[in-house]
This record gives structure tokens, sequence and C-alpha cells, in this order.
């Protein structure tokens, strides 16, 4: 449309800015707006696309980001009161390159205290928009809710145990991790070092690979970002699998599932078959373990992250936040290098088991997600359905989309989004999102709207 001239990119703007105004007054996604900066890049969006000139897919694109990446004279508080007020002096990496590319940035979106699991006073969760009393995911709360909502046409998230899945699972959205490495980690809130991953959240496979192909690749700044070449995700998906191994393990997939996910897959290996896929039965490696070890990892590198402010700031800190990071504190070295043998072992297995085939399909989640008061401290039969299918792929750095498969219906009557994830080998990004990119183009799920 821009392209065509239907739109300009002052009119797409002011539209998300006019739609956050009346839309996020309830569900509370933006962290602040910048709409005076936002209409500045607008304008010479339009500007350069009436010279004969763009920079590209994202040129005058409405987008948000994460309130865990810098942006020089924003604040970056990444839900945290020890954090409050703090004005970034430089641009983070990815930031840098989506303005570069062309993209207006709205604003900020909330996350989680320190991108771990809990919303802490004064910030709030945003509010889900299928159904408000139903989990919004964690941590990238807001990065999941603002494109499900028409909010914005992506944002940035990050993932370090299912930041990116668990949202967009929960809000019918498409996110992409990609392998660990792929994109840089500078000017980012850290987590933990070696599990934090940087991706978007959008509303088709297809945008979020644009975005990816735009933030990817090397940077000076974090010598940890990948020398490899990054794929061109500029072309449209394929209209056909046919020859596409798409692997499946029914213990994996079908194992302590609610109905409706089981539902859901086995009517996306159906159409994966009508699109000329090939299913093959794969084992994957037991993950029974993963879900403690991700655990303790994050636990060790998080208290290492937070050694300049903790324990001196300790009384600023909520619960969950706290307890990991003692939980790092109280770790030996001993026990933190059987974590990393663990580790290694399941990322070999992880990879020969996926050596196998171009993809390999499992749910997201082993449920729709859950309502608001069950998830405040979640008990031990839900913090495992929640990770169970996230924190292999994090631990193992492997990429990973996340796209809406299905739909249900909620006690409330409201329809819901149900969660499916297509998972790769290193550095396979492109062909995830040509597989579900084709998925859907077949299928409407990703294009449901909830009514709000």
């Amino acid at each position: 449309m821009l392209a065509a001239g239907d739109v300009s990119a002052r009119q797409l703007t002011a539209l998300s800015l006019d739609r956050i105004a009346t839309v996020d007054s309830r569900l509370g996604s933006f962290a602040f707006v910048a709409a005076d900066e936002a209409m500045k890049q607008a304008t010479e969006s339009d500007e350069r696309r009436k010279a004969g000139t763009t920079r590209g897919p994202l040129d005058g694109i409405p987008l948000a980001i994460k309130d865990v990446y810098d942006k020089a004279g924003w604040p970056t508080e990444a839900g945290m009161v020890v954090r409050a007020g703090q004005i970034a002096t430089t641009t983070a990496t990815v930031v840098e390159r989506l303005e570069q590319a062309g993209a207006v940035i709205l604003g900020k979106v909330h996350t989680t205290e320190g991108v771990y699991t809990e919303h802490t006073p004064p910030f709030k969760a945003p509010l889900n928009p299928w159904d408000a009393g139903r989990w919004v995911g964690v941590s990238s709360s807001g990065s999941g809710v603002a494109p499900a909502a028409g909010l914005c046409f992506g944002a940035l998230g990050s993932d370090t145990g299912g930041s990116i899945r668990m949202p967009s699972a929960s809000n019918g959205a498409t996110g992409l991790k990609p392998t660990w490495g792929r994109v840089s980690r500078a000017g980012a809130v850290e987590l933990a070092a070696t599990l934090d991953h940087v991706g978007p959240i959008c509303r088709s496979a297809r945008d979020a690979g644009l975005i990816l192909g735009v933030i990817a690749g090397a940077d000076p700044r974090d010598p940890t970002a990948s020398l490899r070449p990054v794929p061109d995700f500029g072309t449209p998906p394929p209209a056909s699998l046919r020859g596409v191994r798409i692997g499946t393990d029914p213990e994996w997939s079908y194992r302590d599932v609610s109905a409706d996910v089981e539902k859901a897959h086995k009517e996306a290996e159906q159409a994966l078959l009508e699109l000329g896929a090939d299913l093959v039965p794969i084992v994957l490696p037991d993950a029974a373990e993963t879900a403690a070890d991700w655990f303790e990892v994050c636990a060790a590198q998080t208290a290492r992250a937070h050694r300049g402010s903790y324990p001196e700031h300790k009384d600023s800190y909520g619960p969950a936040l706290s307890g990991l990071i003692e939980r790092g504190i109280a770790m030996t070295a001993m026990e933190y290098d059987e974590l990393l043998q663990r580790r290694l072992l399941f990322k070999g297995q992880m990879e020969s088991a996926l050596a196998q085939v171009d993809a390999a399909l499992i749910p997201a989640m082993s449920f729709i997600a859950p309502p608001v008061e069950q998830m405040v401290r979640m008990d031990e039969a839900t913090t495992a359905g929640v990770h169970r299918f996230t924190v292999p792929f994090t631990l193992s750095q492997l990429p990973t989309i996340t796209f809406p498969g299905g739909f249900t219906t909620t006690e409330a009557g409201n329809p819901f989004p149900v969660g499916l994830q297509m998972v790769g080998s290193a550095f396979d990004e492109r062909r995830l999102v040509d597989i579900v990119g084709a998925f859907q183009a077949a299928t409407s799920w990703n294009k449901e709207h909830p009514a709000l």
C-alpha cells in the first residue's frame, strides 16, 4: 500500500497512535508513546518515498520496542523500581538497525521485572486482547499484546525461557526466536547471557522474517553475534511445501497436552500434508530435566548480571527475581559445571534429532493461556506446562517460530488462539519462515482479529 501510494507513512502512524490512544487505555501494553518522534520519522519516510527512494520493506512501518532495549534519550526501566527514571545515553544495535531501515518507532512496550516472570508495582501487566481474564505471557507481554491488538505492525521482544513464544501463543501472534547469536544483544538489558535471544513478534511469519533480516548480523559491539551472512527474507513464502520434511514426535507433542492443543496440532499436520510436506517420525531427546536445569542456569547467570545492584538494592526487587538471584548466589562452581555438561549433551542430542528433517512441529505450550489468577503463583504442573516446549530451545539455543494454529473458546465464551511451534536447526530461520509462511498463506488463523 505504501509503494502504491494508497497510504502514507504519516497516515499509518497517525492511525496507530489513534488506536493506541483509544484501545491501549484498556489494554496497557505501552510503557510510553513517543508520538512527536514517530510522526517525524514517518514524515521523513514519506519524503524519501516521494523522492523515489526507500530504505527497504520496513520504511514507514510503525513498530514498537520492548522496554529492555536502549534508545538514547528514552528511559530503559525494564519493569524495575531500581531502574525507574534511568535514561539511556546510547541506542541498542537492534534499534539503530530498525531506524536505519526507516521503521517508525512508536514507543516502548511493557515487560516484567528484570525480564523475568512478574509485573511488580508500580508496573502493571497488560491485558490479553482476546480475553482480559487470560494470561498474556511473559516477559515480552507488551510485545505480544501490541501487534495482536493492531496497535503496531510488529514489536521487538526477547526470549530467555519462552518470552517471545509464550506471549505469541497467548495473544495469537507470530513470534520468531532466532538462533542464539543471530542477533546482537548490545544495548539490551541482560537476564541470562547465554539464554537471552532477541527477536520480533508480528502478525505473520513473513513480517517476522523481514524484521529479523534487518536486525540480524555481526556487530562489533557484541562479539558473540554470529559472523554468518544473514539470509534474504524479502521473497514471498513458497506456494508448496513439496519435498519439505516435517518431523513429528507424538510422545513430545501429545503427552499431557490439552484437547484443544492436540486438535490444533493434528489439524496443522493435515494442512502441512495438503501443502505437500512429508511428515517424518522422529524421536526428540528426553527433556525431563531441561526445565529444572534451565532455572538453575538462569539463576547463576542472572546473579552475575545483577551483581552491581543486588543485594545493595534487594528491597527494591520483587520476590520472583530476588528468589532467582539468591538461588544463583548459593550455587557452587561444581553444581554449575554439572549443569553446563548436561546442557552441552542435550544440545548435541537435539541438534542430531533435528538434522534428520527440515523442521519439527510441536506445541507452544501444553495448554492455552491460563487464567491470570492461576499465573500469579504458578503451581508445579502449570510451571511445567508453560515451560515444557520452550526451555529446551533456549538451553540448546536453536531457532523456533511460534504461530496460531487454531482457536478454541474460553469459559467466558471468547474465541481464543491455540499456539503451535516450528523448530529448526541452528541458523535455519529462513526455512522456518518459509514453512510457517506457506501454512499461513493456506490458513486463516493468523488473520483473525480480537474484538476490541
